[in-house]
Formats: C-alpha cells, structure tokens, sequence
C-alpha cells in the first residue's frame, strides 16, 4: 500500500517567504547603516568609533543578496526539465570546484590556432568556445593537473582561409602529430583524454586523416550524427546558436502565439523537401520552401518566431540545425524532424518536456500530430522551454549554466571514464 505523506507547503509559498525574510534583513541592515550615518552627524552625541561599520553593512547586504541569488538559481536547477536534477545538481558543483583543462600552446595564433575566427555567424559557437575556455577558470598551465587537455586548433578559421577540404586533413594530422612526438602526454591513454572543438561540418570530416583521433579523442562537434561515426558516449554535441540574436529572448508571451507551426528556409535535404511539398499551401501551418527575403520588411523572418506556437526544425545538409536554437531562444517550442541526431545535452535535459521530438517520416502527419497536443501541454511545453534557454546561449566571459558551462559539463562526465 501507499504510505500517505504528510502535506507538504507549496515551493512557491516558502520561496515567498524566504524572500520575505531576506528583504527584511536587508531593510533592518540600511536602517541600522542610516541611524549609524544620522549619529555620525549629530554634534550632540559622541562620534562613531569608524566608519567601517558602514562598509561592512553594504558588504553584507551584497552577501545576503548574493545568497538569494544562489538559492535561487539552485531551485531552478531542481525541476523535472532535467533527466536527473539531483544528480545534475551535485555533479555540476563538483566540476566548478575541481575541472581543469590544459591547452597545448603550440601553433601560430595568426593562422588556425589559439584563436577564434569570429564570434558572429551559424558556427559562433566554435569561436565562443575558444574564447570562453581562456575567460574560464577551467584553465590550468600545469598538464600535470589536467583532466583533460585541449587541441586549440580551428577548422572554422581553415575554411576562412579558403583551406581546401584536403589540406586541412593534412595540418590537423600535422599538428596531433606534432603535439604526440613533443609530449608526453596523448600517449598515456592514447589520446582518450583529449578533446577537439568544430562546429563548421568540414572539421568532423578533418578528423578523419588521424584514425586515434576519430577512434579515441573526444570530438565536440555541432553534427553529431548516429550514422557518420560520431560516438555518443564519447563525442560531444555542440550546439549550433547563431549569435548574436536578432531580438530579445521570448517567453512567457502564449497569448501571441496564434500560428500553430512555422518553418521558411532552403530546400537542402530531402526531408526539407518532402516538408514545402507537403505542407506549403496548408492554411495553418506557416511553411515558406525559401528564406524569407529581407525586402518584406526587417527582421520578419525572426518576428515569425514570436507568433507561433511550433516551429518546425527539419536537418538540412547535416542532422543539426541553427533552427533549433533559434526557436528555444523566441520562445517557440522546437519540432524535431531530423533521424540519428544526438540532440545537445540529451544526457543532461528531458528535450520531451520542453520539444516535440519525431522521426522524419511523421512530416506526413505533421499537422494532425500538432493539433493533438492540448493547450495545457503546449502551455507546460513552453514553460519548460523558457527554463532552458540560459542553456543555448552563448556569453563573453561565460556565466554559470550557459552553453559553455554545459557543455564543459558533458567533458567533465566523460573524464571520469579514462584510466591511465
């Protein structure tokens, strides 16, 4: 039989409550700091003994508030959007006190090395993560400390460059190469403990000229696919965030969303094609089988997002998609439509309680396996994506829970599985 469980007071009563009593501490703090200033002044009464006292008041209404800040972010963490929030929770705090990462310096900054080629652009993750780690305290100039170590080289800054698909083999290979014949330290696990960061398609592919490096390095790759040699338990899924946004994030703003599902792009794989030939004369769904051209008027592409309740993110010449990004970032609940993609922090966040996750041969029955979701599970849908959204965007520096900060995450689960 089920045990009954004493009533429990509601999370959102004791939150009040504990604010309630943190803002009082707060006012009673400036009221002291004021009469404190008021004595300090009064030619009747004894001069205060310093005037740290009002320092150290202001220190500890910044703490208090500090405090507040933490608790919150922490009850943020434990919400049912993640697969296992305690879990996440604890783990999390471990790798902020404890993660180090060294990079190899080696390799001309002015080249593909070191730096980011841009911050801007469908593959600014790449160059955020470049920069973020140096802004990060994960960094350690002592390998010896190191949990994992780094190969700082760019794919993204090589296609820039105009680097040929070939070439780009070759001075990867070159320089993993270089790094194992100077160091010693690929060698103590065969490159398990080493990491590689692309976003650009081009960079998996680059990869592929060192076979220990596909077979034995952690790739973070924005095209994880299932079906290319991409390992799940090893690899890592980038996130694809075109950055900067357009327009601010989305949220909270149901009542707008009145187009039940949207999409507009290029007719680049075939499931994008199978998409506008099936759906781009329906009447409720919004489906365009091209960008929308910038001469309608500005940002109308972007303003789309606001307006709808769904939008439709199928793979294009690689399983991931800007797309995604996008609509998590406006608010709009994402729609899956792309077989053997390793969605970003899978092994993190429930995207079932915050997307609509299907296969590529429910584009048929697209419409109607929207319409059968309820309005309360829409709501419940996008409450969920609005918790989400610090997750997908980018920063500079980084900040805690953010793209970089998660995907540092997913590194830090996979060093505890190297032994050497």
């Amino acid at each position: 039989m089920w045990s009954a469980k004493p009533p429990q007071p509601p999370s959102s009563t004791y939150c009040s409550l504990q604010s309630s009593l943190l803002s009082l501490a707060i006012l009673t703090l400036l009221s002291f700091t004021y009469l404190s200033l008021k004595s300090f002044h009064s030619s009747n009464s004894p001069p205060p003994l310093t005037p740290s006292l009002v320092i150290q008041s202001s220190q500890v209404v910044r703490q208090v508030a500090e405090q507040q800040r933490e608790q919150e972010e922490e009850e943020e963490v434990i919400t049912d959007v993640y697969n296992s929030p305690g879990v996440f929770k604890l783990n999390y705090e471990e790798m902020e006190r404890k993660f180090k990462v060294y990079i190899y310096k080696d390799g001309d900054p002015k080249t593909f090395y070191q730096t980011p080629r841009k911050l801007t652009g469908k593959y600014s993750s790449e160059g955020y993560f470049f920069q973020n780690i140096r802004e990060s305290k994960f960094v350690t100039d002592d390998p010896d400390q190191a949990h994992l170590f780094f190969i700082p080289i760019s794919c993204h800054k090589m296609r820039g460059k105009g680097t040929s698909y070939e070439n780009m083999t070759i001075i990867v290979q070159n320089y993993v190469d270089s790094l194992i014949a100077k160091y010693p330290y690929w060698n103590r696990t065969m490159g398990a403990d080493h990491f590689f960061v692309t976003c650009h398609d081009v960079g998996v592919r680059a990869t592929e000229g060192h076979p220990f490096l596909v077979k034995n390095a952690i790739r973070v790759v924005c095209s994880p696919s299932y079906d290319v040699g991409y390992i799940p338990h090893k690899d890592v899924a980038l996130p694809q965030v075109l950055q900067p946004f357009a327009l601010p994030a989305g949220g909270n703003d149901i009542e707008n969303r009145t187009t039940l599902g949207f999409w507009a792009g290029h007719r680049n794989s075939k499931i994008r094609v199978i998409l506008a030939r099936q759906w781009e004369n329906d009447t409720e769904l919004d489906i365009s089988n091209n960008r929308i051209n910038r001469a309608t008027g500005p940002l109308v592409y972007q303003k789309r997002f606001y307006r709808t309740k769904f939008c439709i993110c199928p793979g294009g010449s690689q399983v991931n998609s800007a797309r995604i990004t996008d609509s998590i970032h406006y608010g709009c609940v994402p729609v899956i439509l792309s077989d053997y993609y390793d969605l970003p922090f899978n092994d993190i966040v429930d995207w079932h309680k915050f997307a609509v996750v299907l296969r590529e041969k429910d584009v048929y029955d697209l419409k109607q396996i929207l319409k059968n979701i309820t309005q309360d599970e829409f709501v419940t849908l996008h409450n969920n994506l609005v918790k989400v959204q610090k997750h997908f965007q980018w920063n500079s520096p980084p900040i805690r829970h953010d793209a970089f900060h998660m995907v540092m995450y997913e590194l830090w689960l996979r060093h505890h599985v190297i032994k050497y």
